[in-house]
């Protein structure tokens, strides 16, 4: 059998309060304790916030039908939990079987981005999130998603960051936002499309 290139999860979480972080700090993978709003926290905790509203997208894809995107969308969360575990962990710390991401996930998603835009229209317009449950959640995971590269950016700045999380990052917002279009698209659901002059001062 083929050996998997990562670690598996060693959990045991019995006790979900353990009062380690009352005082304003919390622990990385390496055990250095840090104030909970530090960068690297916020990074990972936004990677995680993005997690959240991924896994609600994924609810309503696989409710309206979308099997291949909710599919899809579950590798990507799986994904985004390793890019969370580099990310809590100081370069020192790294572990060579340690989840991570590679130029695999990165290429993965820029072959589902060319597909999905292979069948939508040129656009002429921004297009603005609505239209239908799934194509705003997804813009929101999407916005979600340039935080947490803005983030991930800064962290770079101070810090030793693997290159390959800001660049996966940019990616999947690009791919939640084609994939934003392309659920429209097949749901038969217009998209919203910017129109300055729908303003209040544009209506004069």
């Amino acid at each position: 059998m083929e050996s998997k290139p990562y670690n598996e999860p060693r959990l045991a979480l019995n006790r979900i309060y353990t009062r380690g972080g009352d005082s304003g700090e919390t622990s990385l993978v390496g055990g250095q304790r840090v104030a909970k709003d530090a960068l690297r926290i916020e990074c990972y905790g936004t990677v995680d916030e993005l997690n959240a509203f991924l896994g609600l997208a994924r609810v309503t894809a696989t409710e309206a039908g979308l099997r291949e995107l909710a599919e899809a969308m579950l590798r990507m969360q799986h994904e985004l939990f390793n890019l969370g575990s580099l990310l809590a962990t100081l370069a020192e710390d790294l572990h060579p079987r340690q989840p991570r991401i590679t130029e695999k996930e990165v290429a993965q998603l820029e072959a589902e981005i060319d597909r999905m835009n292979q069948e939508l229209p040129a656009l002429k317009s921004f297009v603005l999130p609505g239209g239908s449950r799934l194509n705003a959640e997804l813009h929101v995971a999407r916005t979600v998603c340039r935080r947490a590269e803005r983030l991930v950016v800064a962290l770079a700045r101070e810090e030793p960051v693997d290159g390959l999380g800001v660049r996966y990052l940019n990616r999947l917002s690009d791919a939640l936002f084609v994939a934003s279009r392309w659920a429209s698209l097949r749901l038969g659901q217009a998209e919203t499309l910017w129109a300055p002059n729908q303003a209040a001062s544009g209506r004069e």
